[in-house]
């Protein structure tokens, strides 16, 4: 896992210099660690301190493709989580 998340990062890092301005509204998108809700059939798995790239205009959050790969291989081999949280859900009329 070490493997794919050093190439997640190296990958985000060149990605920098590619994506300046928002696909969507032309904002300014910068680099942060963000919560990722990452959904995977039924499940929901939550990813801490991900490296992303956010619009600071409209919000909107790019993962690289390394990231993501990160992400559906921890999920899939069922790697501990680091914790675990109960979420309630509501269902609306």
């Amino acid at each position: 896992m070490e493997d794919i998340l050093s190439r997640a990062k190296k990958a985000a890092e060149e990605e920098n210099e590619a994506m300046k301005t928002c696909y969507f509204c032309q904002g300014k998108v910068v680099n942060k660690r963000i919560r990722h809700v990452h959904h995977w059939g039924d499940e929901i798995v939550i990813f801490e301190n991900a490296p992303a790239e956010v619009c600071t205009q409209c919000g909107e959050v790019y993962l690289s493709p390394e990231m993501l790969e990160m992400m559906d291989k921890v999920t899939l081999e069922r790697t501990p989580p680091d914790k675990s949280i109960a979420v309630p859900v509501f269902s609306l009329p």
